[in-house]
Protein backbone atom coordinates (compact mmCIF):
# COMPACT_ATOMS: atom_id res chain seq x y z
CA UNK A 1 0.00 0.00 0.00
CA UNK A 2 1.72 3.27 -1.42
CA UNK A 3 2.03 6.85 1.11
CA UNK A 4 1.54 9.97 -0.13
CA UNK A 5 4.22 12.72 -0.03
CA UNK A 6 3.58 16.13 -0.53
CA UNK A 7 5.42 19.00 -2.31
CA UNK A 8 6.26 21.87 0.53
CA UNK A 9 4.25 24.67 -1.01
CA UNK A 10 3.83 25.38 3.09
CA UNK A 11 5.19 24.49 6.10
CA UNK A 12 2.59 22.12 7.22
CA UNK A 13 3.24 20.18 4.08
CA UNK A 14 6.37 19.97 4.15
CA UNK A 15 7.42 16.98 5.84
CA UNK A 16 3.87 15.42 5.79
CA UNK A 17 3.50 11.95 4.83
CA UNK A 18 -0.47 10.42 4.61
CA UNK A 19 -1.98 7.35 3.64
CA UNK A 20 -2.99 7.51 -0.64
CA UNK A 21 -5.63 4.99 0.47
CA UNK A 22 -5.12 2.71 -2.53
CA UNK A 23 -6.95 -0.14 -0.87
CA UNK A 24 -10.22 1.77 -0.59
CA UNK A 25 -13.15 0.90 -2.77
CA UNK A 26 -15.76 3.04 -1.64
CA UNK A 27 -15.80 6.26 0.68
CA UNK A 28 -19.64 5.69 1.51
CA UNK A 29 -20.52 3.18 4.93
CA UNK A 30 -23.56 1.39 5.19
CA UNK A 31 -25.70 3.16 6.46
CA UNK A 32 -27.70 0.34 8.29
CA UNK A 33 -24.35 -0.39 10.53
CA UNK A 34 -23.30 3.07 11.38
CA UNK A 35 -24.42 4.82 15.18
CA UNK A 36 -23.72 8.44 16.23
CA UNK A 37 -21.12 8.90 18.43
CA UNK A 38 -21.38 11.78 21.35
CA UNK A 39 -18.24 12.97 21.86
CA UNK A 40 -17.29 13.01 25.72
CA UNK A 41 -14.18 15.40 25.65
CA UNK A 42 -12.65 14.02 28.54
CA UNK A 43 -15.62 14.26 30.46
CA UNK A 44 -17.23 12.64 33.04
CA UNK A 45 -21.21 12.13 34.03
CA UNK A 46 -20.30 15.01 36.03
CA UNK A 47 -19.27 17.62 33.67
CA UNK A 48 -15.60 16.99 35.26
CA UNK A 49 -12.52 16.96 33.23
CA UNK A 50 -10.89 13.51 33.87
CA UNK A 51 -8.72 13.21 30.82
CA UNK A 52 -6.52 15.97 30.21
CA UNK A 53 -5.42 17.05 26.25
CA UNK A 54 -8.92 16.13 24.81
CA UNK A 55 -11.67 17.50 22.73
CA UNK A 56 -12.39 18.93 19.19
CA UNK A 57 -12.37 16.63 16.56
CA UNK A 58 -14.20 15.38 13.58
CA UNK A 59 -17.36 14.59 13.86
CA UNK A 60 -17.56 10.73 13.50
CA UNK A 61 -20.06 7.62 12.83
CA UNK A 62 -18.90 4.67 14.64
CA UNK A 63 -19.07 1.54 12.29
CA UNK A 64 -20.38 -1.64 14.21
CA UNK A 65 -17.54 -4.10 13.74
CA UNK A 66 -18.27 -8.12 14.00
CA UNK A 67 -15.73 -9.19 16.21
CA UNK A 68 -17.68 -12.42 17.13
CA UNK A 69 -17.40 -13.63 13.77
CA UNK A 70 -20.49 -15.74 14.55
CA UNK A 71 -22.20 -16.91 11.53
CA UNK A 72 -21.06 -20.35 11.11
CA UNK A 73 -21.21 -22.16 7.66
CA UNK A 74 -22.40 -19.68 6.23
CA UNK A 75 -20.45 -17.90 3.26
CA UNK A 76 -20.03 -14.26 2.84
CA UNK A 77 -18.71 -12.25 0.19
CA UNK A 78 -16.71 -9.19 -0.03
CA UNK A 79 -18.25 -6.27 -1.33
CA UNK A 80 -16.04 -2.85 -0.07
CA UNK A 81 -13.03 -2.40 1.73
CA UNK A 82 -13.22 1.20 3.28
CA UNK A 83 -11.62 3.70 5.81
CA UNK A 84 -12.64 3.81 9.53
CA UNK A 85 -12.12 7.09 11.57
CA UNK A 86 -12.20 5.05 14.71
CA UNK A 87 -9.59 2.53 13.92
CA UNK A 88 -6.08 2.55 11.99
CA UNK A 89 -6.89 -0.71 10.37
CA UNK A 90 -9.92 -0.62 7.30
CA UNK A 91 -12.48 -2.50 7.49
CA UNK A 92 -14.44 -4.45 4.77
CA UNK A 93 -18.40 -4.87 4.30
CA UNK A 94 -19.66 -8.67 3.81
CA UNK A 95 -22.74 -9.78 2.64
CA UNK A 96 -23.60 -13.07 3.88
CA UNK A 97 -25.74 -15.58 1.46
CA UNK A 98 -28.84 -15.15 4.20
CA UNK A 99 -28.89 -11.64 2.71
CA UNK A 100 -27.64 -10.21 6.68
CA UNK A 101 -24.47 -7.35 6.30
CA UNK A 102 -21.80 -6.76 8.42
CA UNK A 103 -18.47 -5.29 9.08
CA UNK A 104 -15.10 -7.18 9.79
CA UNK A 105 -11.35 -5.90 10.19
CA UNK A 106 -9.89 -6.20 6.75
CA UNK A 107 -7.02 -8.41 6.42
CA UNK A 108 -4.20 -7.52 4.30
CA UNK A 109 -4.88 -8.29 0.53
CA UNK A 110 -8.05 -9.10 0.92
CA UNK A 111 -10.24 -8.73 -2.34
CA UNK A 112 -13.83 -7.75 -3.59
CA UNK A 113 -15.73 -10.58 -4.57
CA UNK A 114 -13.68 -13.34 -2.32
CA UNK A 115 -15.35 -15.61 -0.35
CA UNK A 116 -15.21 -15.71 3.43
CA UNK A 117 -16.30 -18.50 5.98
CA UNK A 118 -16.29 -19.25 9.55
CA UNK A 119 -16.70 -21.92 11.72
CA UNK A 120 -15.51 -25.70 12.14
CA UNK A 121 -16.16 -26.20 8.51
CA UNK A 122 -13.78 -23.22 7.01
CA UNK A 123 -10.77 -23.29 5.34
CA UNK A 124 -7.50 -22.13 6.94
CA UNK A 125 -7.55 -19.24 3.70
CA UNK A 126 -7.12 -15.67 4.27
CA UNK A 127 -10.22 -13.80 6.12
CA UNK A 128 -11.91 -17.29 7.15
CA UNK A 129 -12.21 -16.82 10.79
CA UNK A 130 -11.88 -20.13 12.27
CA UNK A 131 -11.41 -21.91 16.21
CA UNK A 132 -7.82 -22.28 17.05
CA UNK A 133 -7.87 -25.76 17.50
CA UNK A 134 -8.20 -25.90 13.16
CA UNK A 135 -5.73 -23.90 12.28
CA UNK A 136 -2.21 -25.15 11.23
CA UNK A 137 0.62 -24.31 13.48
CA UNK A 138 2.76 -21.69 12.05
CA UNK A 139 -0.53 -19.48 10.90
CA UNK A 140 -0.47 -16.04 10.79
CA UNK A 141 -3.72 -14.70 12.47
CA UNK A 142 -5.38 -11.65 13.55
CA UNK A 143 -8.73 -10.71 15.64
CA UNK A 144 -7.70 -12.98 18.23
CA UNK A 145 -10.53 -14.11 21.21
CA UNK A 146 -8.90 -14.54 24.65
CA UNK A 147 -12.22 -16.22 25.99
CA UNK A 148 -14.37 -18.51 23.90
CA UNK A 149 -17.38 -16.04 22.31
CA UNK A 150 -16.57 -12.87 23.65
CA UNK A 151 -14.96 -11.29 20.37
CA UNK A 152 -11.37 -10.62 18.89
CA UNK A 153 -9.48 -8.78 21.43
CA UNK A 154 -5.59 -9.51 20.44
CA UNK A 155 -4.15 -8.16 17.30
CA UNK A 156 -6.60 -5.86 15.78
CA UNK A 157 -4.53 -2.28 14.67
CA UNK A 158 -3.25 -2.29 11.58
CA UNK A 159 -0.85 -4.36 10.31
CA UNK A 160 -0.50 -6.19 13.83
CA UNK A 161 -0.58 -10.26 13.76
CA UNK A 162 0.29 -13.31 15.76
CA UNK A 163 1.61 -16.34 14.73
CA UNK A 164 0.45 -20.04 16.09
CA UNK A 165 3.59 -21.24 17.24
CA UNK A 166 2.21 -24.81 18.77
CA UNK A 167 -0.58 -26.32 20.89
CA UNK A 168 -0.47 -27.73 24.14
CA UNK A 169 -3.59 -29.61 25.29
CA UNK A 170 -6.12 -27.42 25.72
CA UNK A 171 -4.16 -24.50 24.62
CA UNK A 172 -2.60 -22.80 21.45
CA UNK A 173 0.81 -21.10 21.94
CA UNK A 174 0.81 -17.50 20.57
CA UNK A 175 3.37 -15.24 19.69
CA UNK A 176 1.80 -12.20 20.45
CA UNK A 177 2.85 -8.61 18.00
CA UNK A 178 4.42 -7.42 21.34
CA UNK A 179 6.63 -10.32 21.72
CA UNK A 180 4.53 -11.86 24.33
CA UNK A 181 4.35 -15.52 24.38
CA UNK A 182 1.07 -17.22 25.66
CA UNK A 183 -1.69 -19.66 26.19
CA UNK A 184 -5.09 -19.31 24.66
CA UNK A 185 -7.90 -21.92 24.92
CA UNK A 186 -8.33 -23.80 21.83
CA UNK A 187 -11.70 -23.38 21.86
CA UNK A 188 -10.99 -19.18 20.93
CA UNK A 189 -11.75 -17.88 17.40
CA UNK A 190 -8.77 -16.18 15.29
CA UNK A 191 -9.27 -14.71 11.88
CA UNK A 192 -6.19 -15.34 9.30
CA UNK A 193 -3.73 -13.08 7.59
CA UNK A 194 -2.53 -9.52 8.95
CA UNK A 195 -4.28 -6.90 10.02
CA UNK A 196 -4.44 -4.49 6.64
CA UNK A 197 -2.71 -1.09 6.90
CA UNK A 198 0.28 -2.20 7.24
CA UNK A 199 1.78 1.47 6.39
CA UNK A 200 -0.01 3.56 8.87
CA UNK A 201 3.15 3.54 10.77
CA UNK A 202 4.91 5.67 7.81
CA UNK A 203 2.27 8.44 8.49
CA UNK A 204 3.62 11.90 9.61
CA UNK A 205 0.84 14.68 10.87
CA UNK A 206 3.14 17.45 9.53
CA UNK A 207 1.61 19.93 11.23
CA UNK A 208 -0.45 20.39 14.94
CA UNK A 209 -3.77 20.79 13.27
CA UNK A 210 -4.01 17.56 12.20
CA UNK A 211 -3.86 16.51 15.75
CA UNK A 212 -6.56 18.55 16.48
CA UNK A 213 -8.61 17.22 13.76
CA UNK A 214 -8.43 14.17 15.81
CA UNK A 215 -9.76 15.55 18.91
CA UNK A 216 -6.03 15.95 20.47
CA UNK A 217 -5.73 19.52 22.00
CA UNK A 218 -2.00 20.93 22.97
CA UNK A 219 -0.23 18.51 25.28
CA UNK A 220 1.96 20.74 27.99
CA UNK A 221 5.25 18.36 28.73
CA UNK A 222 5.86 18.15 32.76
CA UNK A 223 9.40 19.49 32.30
CA UNK A 224 7.68 23.06 31.24
CA UNK A 225 5.32 23.09 34.67
CA UNK A 226 5.97 24.67 38.25
CA UNK A 227 6.85 22.36 41.09
CA UNK A 228 3.30 22.70 42.16
CA UNK A 229 1.86 21.35 39.19
CA UNK A 230 3.73 18.33 38.07
CA UNK A 231 6.50 16.27 40.06
CA UNK A 232 8.78 17.32 37.13
CA UNK A 233 8.25 20.82 37.19
CA UNK A 234 10.07 23.70 38.21
CA UNK A 235 14.41 24.20 38.43
CA UNK A 236 17.03 27.07 36.67
CA UNK A 237 16.90 27.15 33.48
CA UNK A 238 15.88 24.14 31.15
CA UNK A 239 16.24 21.53 34.43
CA UNK A 240 15.79 18.00 32.65
CA UNK A 241 13.01 16.89 35.77
CA UNK A 242 14.63 14.06 37.08
CA UNK A 243 12.97 10.64 36.48
CA UNK A 244 9.94 10.45 34.29
CA UNK A 245 7.06 10.06 36.36
CA UNK A 246 3.16 10.90 35.79
CA UNK A 247 1.63 13.84 37.23
CA UNK A 248 0.80 11.48 40.32
CA UNK A 249 4.54 10.28 40.88
CA UNK A 250 4.32 7.29 39.23
CA UNK A 251 7.05 6.12 37.32
CA UNK A 252 6.50 6.18 33.62
CA UNK A 253 9.44 4.38 31.90
CA UNK A 254 10.61 0.76 32.92
CA UNK A 255 8.64 0.40 36.04
CA UNK A 256 6.21 -3.04 35.83
CA UNK A 257 2.49 -1.99 36.62
CA UNK A 258 0.71 -5.80 36.01
CA UNK A 259 -1.05 -7.30 39.05
CA UNK A 260 1.38 -10.33 39.70
CA UNK A 261 -1.44 -11.88 41.26
CA UNK A 262 -3.80 -11.66 38.20
CA UNK A 263 -5.15 -15.26 37.68
CA UNK A 264 -3.67 -14.88 33.73
CA UNK A 265 -0.53 -14.57 34.78
CA UNK A 266 0.08 -18.57 34.56
CA UNK A 267 -0.75 -18.46 30.58
CA UNK A 268 2.11 -16.15 29.88
CA UNK A 269 5.47 -17.87 28.71
CA UNK A 270 7.38 -15.52 27.63
CA UNK A 271 7.04 -11.66 29.13
CA UNK A 272 6.86 -8.84 26.14
CA UNK A 273 10.38 -7.76 24.86
CA UNK A 274 11.58 -4.37 26.48
CA UNK A 275 11.97 -1.16 24.15
CA UNK A 276 15.00 -0.01 26.33
CA UNK A 277 18.44 0.51 23.70
CA UNK A 278 21.22 -1.30 24.07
Amino acid sequence: MPVKKYKPVTPGLRFRVTNAYAELTTDRPEKSLTVGIKKTGGRNNQGRRTVRYRGGGHKRRYRIIDFKRDKDGVPATVKTVEYDPNRSAFISLVWYADGEKRYIIAPRGIQVGQKIMSGENASPDLGNALYLKDIPVGTTVHCIEMHPGKGAQLARSAGNYAILVGKEGKYAILKLPSGEVRKILLSCKATIGQVSNPDHQLVKYGKAGVRRWLGRRPRTRGVAMNPVDHPMGGGEGKASGGHPRSRKGLYAKGKKTRNPKKPSTKLILSRRKSKKKK
